[in-house]
């Protein structure tokens, strides 16, 4: 085996088992399995050509492995106490066939996403023989999943039931609802698509990044617009949000309508809504709502939203009054902002640069949809920006979280080959820091602010609004709620203190507890068949989330990940020991190989007793065993050395370093 394929790895599942050893410590012993190609080699087994294979005394059942992590409280404890990997629902792989099929008459809800999280939205409604599925979100890695390109909705329910699904419907086009449609729908039987123009646009953009997968069966409906899919019928409501073409849904049901507006705030100023947001929702003055199901993410903001007209208003002043040239950050999916940003500049006779790939694509889409159309001529590239004066130009670029990767933290690097910042320059952060941002976001203004720019952000005090969110605060939430008076009532898209926050809300507005459902993600919800009762029933969907890692998807990946983040932590500690077959004797002194761990020259008498420590486990396992064919035993069990190496290694590791690296034993036999 030469040095290259020696730490060539893959991964596969994990199991937990107790040893002796494990109920010593007051827990069982957990194994992450990370096997070397080595092990699965003909070098590194003996082939057992004939003979019986007998039962050895005092061995333990061992599952193929050579990965290991010595842990005092269990399987990825950090030092101070047992890790967490997100959520009690994150990667569960549960399968759902002991759930029943709902009774006749009976509706029911699944969130498969959206709550316990900012994210991934969809949620599975299903009566009769039809199901209708509203969103297929995503959002993209984090701490908690390393490595991973972002992580979409468990579709294991309705895969198993994809002959029921009538359609995906689609509230609007940000990513949190439509980031996971191509993998979703290729999941769930491609079940036709509907949603407004815009949304359309984008998800086909989105879809052409998957060419492998069916094409998606795209439906344009309008904010007014009916639509029966299977026996359900459905109706659309436009909402006001950041992004053009937003809609809300209605199901139509024997006992009232249920409705989710999707992401909302409300078209107010100084707390008086405007008559064409006052029109819109008057189909429930009068409606009687089922079930409400709505937006939590600003629970906890009191008063109104700010209105968006505040901060075309802002932006529009410091163009305005700027005299230098003008960077404005902002999220791409802010279409309508950025739109206004485009028109306003053109009409002061400015140009117009895009700098980063989703503003580009966002712009492109947004003219397509036809909700405006700059001048020919106003937008120019990122090269031409230099032959204007300085007060002519305003530069869209993306990079208001400090992203690594994107245009604005590679101007502030200095990294940037097309654009480099200048003394005078003004950088307007049209954008909230999402929690978890803030010290990539510090770092890079640290960055900008080096090279002489003046920075404008919507915590800049004395300056005009230059963000405001696009999700209702608690006084437009209230609103809503007054509005449709609902029976039931569902919170989602939130984390679950959020979730819970809504709940009181809605107590103080006078509903009854029992009417009151706080979801998890995978949550079975029904309603009853004569409409009178709301439910939690005690099974749940599989809600473990499924993670796009390169070309793969899947909800099996935990051991991946969780080896990932204990590489992060603590490295890990390879051992390659060759062993004589015949004798069960080491060959010569194990190689040691430390990556992230620690230092091999400062720490050699760890590695000495390290190598005894292999010497006396190799020998003692293969002790109990019968050296081979010849002798009339049994061959050697390379398996059951491997795992008992792994373990002892990880704990006298910890023992003497405090630390816990991953450990990867290749044993080959000679």
């Amino acid at each position: 085996m030469n040095k290259k394929n020696r730490l060539s790895f893959s991964s596969i599942s994990i199991e937990e088992k107790k040893t002796s050893q494990g109920a010593a410590l007051g827990g069982p012993a957990r194994h992450a399995a990370l096997t070397s190609n080595a092990s699965h080699s003909d070098a590194g087994r003996h082939n057992v050509t004939g003979g019986e294979h007998r039962p050895q005394p005092d061995r333990r059942k061992q599952q193929k492995s050579s990965t290991y992590q010595y842990s005092k409280k269990g399987y990825g404890s950090s030092r101070g106490g047992k890790r967490s990997f997100g959520s009690k629902n994150q990667y569960q792989n549960t399968k759902s066939g002991r759930i029943p099929e709902p009774e006749k008459g009976i509706i029911r809800i699944i969130p498969l996403g959206g709550v316990e999280e900012i994210g991934k939205n969809m949620t599975a409604i299903e009566i009769g023989e039809d199901i209708i599925v509203v969103d297929a979100g995503m959002h993209f890695s984090t701490e908690d999943t390393p490595g991973v390109d972002y992580v979409i909705p468990n579709t294991t329910y309705l895969e198993e039931r994809k002959e029921k699904i009538r359609a995906l419907i689609i509230t609007h086009g940000h990513l949190d609802h439509i980031g996971g449609v191509p993998l979703v729908l290729s999941r769930i039987g491609n079940p036709p698509v509907y949603s407004r123009n815009l949304s359309i646009l984008m998800m086909r953009k989105r879809q052409a990044e998957f060419p492998h997968l069916p094409a998606m069966k795209e439906n344009i409906v309008e904010k007014d617009g009916t639509l029966t899919c299977g026996k359900i019928k459905i109706r659309f409501f436009g909402v006001t949000h950041t992004i053009p073409d937003s809609m809300g849904i209605i199901i139509e049901t024997e006992h009232g309508w249920i409705i989710t507006p999707g992401d909302y705030k409300l078209d107010q100023v100084d707390g008086v809504v405007s008559e064409a947001e006052e029109k819109e929702y008057s189909i429930f003055d009068k409606a009687q709502v089922l079930l409400l199901m709505t937006d939590s993410t600003n629970i906890e903001n009191e008063g109104f939203s700010l209105p968006e007209v505040k901060v075309h208003q802002g932006l529009e002043n410091l163009i305005k009054k700027i005299n230098g040239r003008i960077i404005i950050a902002a999220f791409a999916s802010h279409i309508t902002r950025l739109a206004y940003v485009v028109k306003f500049a053109e009409s002061l006779g400015k140009k117009i640069v895009l700098e980063g790939r989703s503003m580009k694509t966002n712009i492109e889409v947004a003219i397509e949809a036809k909700l405006f159309e700059p001048k020919k001529g106003t937008i120019i590239s990122i090269e031409e920006a230099n032959n204007y004066p300085p007060n002519k130009v305003v530069i869209l670029m993306t990079g208001a979280q400090g992203e690594e990767f994107s245009a604005l933290n590679r101007a502030a690097n200095k990294t940037h080959t097309k654009f480099s910042l200048h003394k005078g320059d003004t950088i307007i952060l049209s954008a909230s820091i999402v929690p978890g941002n803030e010290l990539q976001v510090q770092k890079m203004k640290d960055g900008l602010t080096r090279q002489g720019v003046r920075i404008i952000s919507y915590r800049t005090s004395g300056e005009d609004f230059v963000h405001a969110t696009g999700h209702g605060n608690q006084e437009d939430i209230k609103w809503l709620h007054r509005k449709t008076h609902p029976k039931f009532f569902i919170p989602i898209h939130g984390w679950h203190s959020m979730l819970v926050r809504h709940k009181e809300l809605a107590l103080e507005l006078g509903m009854s507890e029992e009417n009151i459902v706080v979801p998890d993600n995978g949550s079975i919800i029904e309603i009853s068949a004569d409409g009178q009762k709301i439910t939690l029933r005690k099974e749940k969907a599989p809600s473990g989330a499924m993670m796009v890692d390169g070309v793969s998807v899947g909800d099996t990946q935990d051991v991946v990940i969780r080896d990932r983040m204990m590489l992060a932590q603590d490295g890990m500690f390879v051992i390659l020991a060759l062993v004589d077959q015949k004798t069960g004797k080491l060959k010569k002194s194990p190689d040691l190989i430390s990556r992230g761990f620690v230092y091999l020259k400062e720490n050699q008498e760890l590695l000495r007793q390290v190598r005894i420590l292999i010497k006396k486990g190799v020998e003692d396992s293969t002790a109990k065993m019968t050296a081979g064919p010849n002798a009339g035993g049994n061959p050697i069990d390379f398996d059951y050395i491997k795992a008992n190496l792994g373990e002892t290694v990880s704990k006298f590791l910890y023992q003497k370093t405090a630390k816990r690296p991953l450990v990867i034993p290749v044993v080959l036999s000679v």
